[in-house]
């Protein structure tokens, strides 16, 4: 009797799990390039989403591998949200092609590029290899500009309400509540930087142009020679001389990238060097980074 009514309750089980692990599961699988748009999925998607990155902030952006494990996520993915810009090209088709996933490619709605929804500096007058690794739409380090972020949230709300109509309001309300957040985090953030306006900054790639306008950075230097071309001796050199003449008041270098020449100008100028995160880490939100990036830049101004 009793091995009879233990069978009766599996049985049931195996009927009624499934449902209810169906009813658990995110709405809408994303892929997301970078962390950023990671974490603002997250933040408008809440609980109907399932988002993974293909990259981390340890990672540089323009360079990873199309790997077996990143196309079988682009396989599964209902939305993939992207910087665009080119900021991908090197990687993001040939994983949307092997993939195979008619969902998440160009022209369809689960394909969001947030490039395509705000305004790029830097655009160039003139496209040359021999200028360097210039990007032809402008400049793709925008997540980098609170206002350009906010507007990119506008039209990711928008899209996750198209791929998954049922959750709209909810979609809405998500935005609501992040603007509301964002906007006042924002102020604050323009308060407490106040110190670093007009700050003299070298930077060893030109990612932090929206910072710097954000935050009335002014940039004296760059340590590479042409954009994506590692510095060489004969550059610094000629950076070392500026600055003799006419010092920066700090280093800027993204936490992927090698510190050596920053690391070389400090030791020639005692100018101190920082290294900045690009992107948020895994376990942050958009919030918790840019309160890091707001802080690690005031106590280098300090």
């Amino acid at each position: 009797m009793f091995y009879s009514k233990l069978k009766k309750y599996v049985f049931l089980l195996a009927l009624i799990l499934p449902f209810y692990a169906h009813h658990a599961q995110a709405d809408i699988n994303v892929f997301a390039c970078e962390p950023e748009w990671a974490a603002l999925t997250r933040a408008l998607g809440g609980d109907h989403v399932t988002v993974t990155s293909a990259t981390t902030a340890l990672q540089d952006p323009h360079y990873i591998q199309a790997r077996p494990s990143l196309i079988a996520r682009m396989r599964r993915a209902d939305l993939l949200v992207c910087t665009g810009a080119d900021l991908e090209v090197g990687w993001l088709p040939l994983l949307l092609r092997k993939s195979g996933n008619n969902a998440v490619q160009p022209g369809q709605t689960g394909y969001f590029m947030a490039a395509d929804y705000v305004a790029l500096l830097e655009k160039p007058a003139v496209l040359d290899r021999s200028l360097g690794d210039i990007h032809a739409a402008g400049n793709p380090h925008f997540h980098l500009d609170p206002e350009r972020l906010l507007k990119v949230s506008i039209a990711l709300a928008e899209t996750l309400a198209k791929v998954d109509p049922a959750n709209q309001a909810e979609y809405q309300k998500n935005l609501a509540t992040f603007t509301q957040q964002w906007q006042q985090a924002t102020q604050e953030w323009q308060q407490r930087s106040q110190p670093l306006r007009s700050r003299r900054v070298v930077v060893s790639h030109n990612s932090w142009v929206y910072l710097e306008s954000w935050l009335g950075l002014n940039q004296v230097a760059t340590l590479e020679p042409k954009p994506g071309i590692p510095a060489s001796s004969a550059h610094l050199s000629k950076v070392l001389t500026s600055l003799n003449q006419n010092p920066a008041d700090m280093v800027l270098y993204a936490s992927y990238q090698s510190d050596k020449p920053a690391r070389w100008l400090t030791e020639k100028t005692a100018i101190p060097a920082v290294a900045l995160p690009l992107s948020p880490s895994a376990d942050e939100t958009l919030f918790e980074w840019f309160d890091r990036l707001i802080n690690q830049l005031l106590s280098v101004n300090g």
